[in-house]
């Protein structure tokens, strides 16, 4: 694409068209900018648009579209992938570094932002070695005087540095910190202060502040990023012109600053609240060298706390105060200062209590934004929350100080407690205070799986929870109090593993009951907790609750959890769907008289979501749901499995017309399933549906492959006679699909898993005629690019092909490619790499087929091959007795993310659709060294003393050992 005014405004007219919210006319401009992004000059183009057009929306829409082709497109992946080019071509890459820092300086806020990001994209592959000059060219703008340069430099420097926060130490990042600190430490210094100074000249103009306190911002979290990993000679021998300077911030308080917004943080907010992380960092990290500023940041912060107020905008800042106390009240170091009575009185008072209030705002959002609340509540995504600060700081200081802290707490509780005894519909947020006083008081340790790992012996769990929870969940509304209840269910989730079971199982019917609660969050936690109480193990690994227990509430439990995904706002509830998904697998064959009415609504919810499918965790139980009613009503009764047929393809049947990418995957692997339950033949229905699984447009997805290859070897496995009497015609494309597969790094064992189903289940005249071009396919992948994995299940294939066509039939395709071929194969590939095969079924199949080639095979006892026969048993007893060998050379670990550029719907393997490992010769042998000594016994018969001759000749000592082993536990001896 040349850089024209043709081309420009043809670009204009399709950006225009990808803002329409009409489909038919934003999906084929979309489909022809990603027809055309691997052109030369494509991203030219865009940076021009973004620069010269007039309408503003085209520059904002060209900075988007900008981003994200560099997002998708500047990492190079061809180093790893033969077959995915290059996108960029270097011209371009070099154009875009030379004018993108001048062209993101220059833009408006909006634009700057995007660019600002493409930058750092950029900057994290190239930066610093491909881009030098970036740091110099940034640090220059520092000196212009401009603000709006300087924070689109700034902006750059912290999407480009954060990195180092969460990077793993190595010299590679340690080089580039150093360097990035030799050109930025300095320049960011007196950056710093130079603004500082600005801040008092401009101290009464409110247009000047906020653009200079948006520097100071990203100053401070420059500073975090750049502290990260380890404390700067630089930054260390200049501790006192930034802590002093950060500390006058702290107790600073402009009016011009300070908003009247209640729920959006304030500049001057977010700027303390940030010198509250970067206080945390040095008292965490480097507490020796911040000892001297210590006490003054803790009473600074103090003074804060006690005086910033319970609007919403000031959260992040008192939950980065908090935690700034809770770090430092941890460390052995700082004991001292919170040793007093009166203190620890006091932060109780005046710091945790106050913040463990229930307000309005989270009142509103229990009832209006239910999911978030849950997502904060539940799943820890509450880091920034003032009661999350203030659990925290309760369990830091009760690592030295947990009597005190405990007593002074318990006094509290109880006043809360007799407060809402007073009068409960007025005064239940004291009791919910209480409740999470005693949680946070009370959990040492937690995880997401287990709940409470580690408890506060000073707190009895079970008399709390007999006297203050269970009242409220026996309650006759299900209705009344939804936060007390709420607060009562998460109590029973997160204490489950300290309250006795007898207690559990007096809760469970109360939580069935809660599923009916109108409130979202109370039937979204009855359902999470009694998923979490079913995944509990008892002894003997087998689940603490039994079926057997459950038995009077299965009706109950599975008509609530149903109803519950009709309650409003639940209808693709993932914590229900979750619970349903855990109650089959718990309730087994008691799920099956109720079957025929689950698995209409499973399918009627999955054809409404089908329509527009927005939770994956909600699709993934369902498909799970799905699954299990399959398998267990079928483990009983194999013949039902055309009934769940019946309602299911027509479904899937939509699904697969829509072409619904999230879920193509998961019918394949539900398919395969029900395939995989008929005995005999393949039904109609299925055979009718084989041609479409070839092709081509199916496969290009990577999430299909391995549900699509799995469905195909069911195909295969029940009906490969109707295959090839029906459908030999399809018999290429099935062939094509596995020559597709095996020229990929990627996809190669999928490729040998349809290759071995093909020569294990077809009839052989079926392939015959193309098992020659089958391994010319292979030889060619070979000789291109021979990988560890690609080895190994290249002898698992040759070796099947041995056990089902016979040891001669293998030796004679070999060599009739190619003349002394199976030599070739035997001395370069098997004998050496056979230690790599891992799997107690492919090591079977190896070993059963090697004993073939060296017993049933004439050319290797009289021909050039016989000099093989010993080092071949040799490898065969080492395959048995040798540890496997698991070395995989440097280059190839990266092999796995290979062959799926951009985005695309992952393979989500669902656990309840899982295949039983298949043993092809599990029949026909069942201890494979017995196999070989009975195999050695009856070549010897056919000529006589040739074996022990050969084996005494040439097979080490330690080897003969384990063989005479074998042919002792066999009974026979070698003739």
């Amino acid at each position: 694409m040349e850089l024209s005014d043709a081309n420009l405004q043809t670009l204009t007219e399709y950006l225009k068209k990808t803002l329409d919210p009409d489909p038919a006319i934003r999906r084929p401009a979309e489909k022809f900018l990603e027809s055309v992004e691997g052109s030369q000059n494509y991203p030219l183009l865009l940076l021009t648009l973004l620069e010269k057009s007039q309408e503003n929306v085209i520059k904002v829409c060209a900075s988007v579209t900008f981003k994200n082709y560099i997002k998708r497109n500047w990492r190079i992946v061809g180093i790893l992938v033969e077959d995915e080019p290059n996108k960029i071509c270097e011209s371009d890459r070099i154009a875009i570094k030379a004018n993108i820092v001048p062209l993101m300086l220059s833009s408006p806020e909006q634009i700057q932002k995007q660019l600002s990001d493409a930058i750092s994209i950029i900057g994290r592959e190239d930066f610093p070695q491909k881009w030098p000059d970036l740091l110099t060219e940034m640090v220059n703008r520092f000196q212009s005087g401009d603000f709006h340069v300087i924070n689109g430099v700034l902006r750059t420097a912290h999407s480009l540095f954060k990195r180092y926060r969460h990077e793993f130490k190595s010299n590679e990042l340690w080089t580039e910190i150093k360097l990035v600190l030799d050109a930025f430490a300095l320049p960011l210094t007196n950056l710093f202060k130079a603004t500082i100074e600005l801040c008092s000249t401009h101290a009464n103009d409110a247009s000047a502040l906020k653009v200079l306190f948006s520097s100071l911002i990203l100053i401070a979290k420059l500073f975090y990023s750049l502290n990260f990993q380890d404390l700067p000679e630089f930054f260390e021998d200049n501790m006192e012109t930034w802590m002093t300077n950060f500390h006058t911030l702290l107790t600073l308080d402009n009016k011009l600053l300070q908003t009247d917004d209640e729920e959006e943080a304030g500049l001057l907010e977010l700027l303390k609240s940030q010198i509250c992380d970067n206080a945390a960092l040095y008292a965490q990290k480097y507490d020796e060298e911040f000892q001297p500023y210590l006490p003054r940041f803790v009473t600074a912060i103090w003074n804060l706390l006690v005086t910033t107020g319970q609007e919403v905008k000031y959260d992040l800042l008192v939950s980065n105060a908090i935690q700034f106390l809770a770090s430092v009240c941890e460390r052995p170091h700082y004991k001292h200062l919170f040793e007093d009575q009166n203190t620890l009185t006091s932060i109780c008072e005046k710091v945790i209590v106050p913040n463990m209030e229930f307000r309005a705002a989270d009142e509103e959002a229990f009832e209006d934004n239910s999911e978030e609340y849950i997502r904060r509540d539940l799943e820890g995504s509450d880091i920034d929350t003032r009661r999350r600060a203030a659990c925290d700081l309760v369990r830091g200081l009760c690592k030295f100080f947990e009597g005190p802290v405990t007593g002074i707490f318990s006094g509290y509780v109880n006043s809360m407690l007799q407060e809402y005894a007073k009068n409960p519909s007025v005064n239940w947020k004291h009791k919910d205070a209480a409740i999470y006083l005693v949680t946070s008081l009370a959990s040492k340790a937690q995880t997401q799986k287990h709940g409470i790992t580690q408890a506060n012996e000073l707190v009895n769990l079970t008399e709390f929870f007999v006297n203050h929870i269970q009242p409220d969940l026996k309650s006759a509304s299900v209705n009344e109090f939804p936060v007390l209840k709420a607060d009562g269910i998460k109590y029973i989730m997160i204490f489950r593993n300290q309250v006795p079971k007898e207690q559990l199982l007096v809760s469970i019917p109360l939580l069935i009951n809660h599923l009916q609660a109108e409130s979202i969050v109370v039937h979204t936690y009855a359902a999470h907790a009694l998923e979490r109480l079913f995944t509990m193990r008892g002894t003997n690994n087998s689940t603490l609750i039994t079926a057997a227990e459950m038995a009077p509430f299965v009706e109950v439990l599975l008509t609530n959890l149903f109803k519950a995904l009709t309650l409003p706002g639940s209808s693709e509830n993932e914590y229900i769907m979750k619970a349903i998904m855990r109650s089959f697998s718990l309730l087994q064959e008691s799920i099956i008289p109720y079957i025929p009415s689950v698995i209409t609504q499973l399918t009627q919810k999955l054809l409404a979501v089908s329509k527009n499918p927005s939770k994956p965790h909600f699709n993934h139980y369902m498909f799970e749901s799905i699954c299990l009613s399959i398998r267990i009503t079928c483990k009983a009764n194999p013949d039902a499995v055309g009934s769940f047929e019946e309602a299911l393809f027509m479904v899937f049947t939509e699904i697969l017309q829509n072409d619904v990418q999230e879920f193509i995957p998961y019918v394949f692997q539900v398919m395969s399933l029900l395939l995989e339950m008929h005995k005999n033949e393949i039904p109609r229905s299925y055979m009718a549906l084989f041609p479409h699984l070839l092709q081509p447009v199916l496969w290009e997805r990577t999430g299909n492959i391995p549900p699509l290859v799995r469905l195909l070897q069911a195909y295969l496995e029940r009906g490969a006679n109707t295959i090839a009497s029906a459908a030999a015609d399809k018999i290429p494309g099935l062939l094509g699909v596995f020559q597709k597969l095996i020229a990929s790094k990627a996809n190669d064992h999928q490729g040998f898993y349809l290759l071995n189903s093909i020569i294990e289940h077809m009839p052989p005249e079926s392939v015959d005629q193309y098992r020659k071009q089958i391994f010319i396919l292979l030889f060619q992948r070979l000789q291109n690019s021979k990988t560890t994995k690609f080895i190994k299940s290249f002898l698992v294939f040759i070796n099947l092909y041995c056990i089902k066509y016979g040891a001669l039939a293998l030796q004679e395709i070999f060599d009739s490619i190619q003349p002394k071929m199976f030599g070739m194969v035997l001395e370069k590939i098997i004998i050496p790499e056979i230690q790599k095969v891992s799997g107690q079924v492919e090591k079977k199949i190896c070993a059963v087929g090697i004993t073939k080639i060296l017993t049933e095979c004439p050319p290797m006892m009289d021909t050039e091959y016989t000099k093989l026969w010993t080092p071949l048993l040799q490898a065969l007893i080492g395959l048995f007795e040798l540890p496997e060998d698991d070395t995989i050379p440097d280059e190839e670990h990266f092999i796995d993310i290979e062959d799926t550029p951009g985005y695309q719907t992952a393979f989500s393997q669902l656990a309840f659709a899982g295949k039983k490992e298949h043993d092809p010769v599990g029949q026909m042998v069942n201890n494979p060294r017995i196999h070989l000594a009975q195999s050695l016994h009856k070549l010897s018969t056919a000529c006589p003393g040739r074996v022990p001759s050969m084996l005494s000749t040439s097979l080490n000592a330690e080897a003969l050992q384990y063989l005479q082993g074998y042919l002792q536990a066999a009974s026979v001896t070698l003739l």
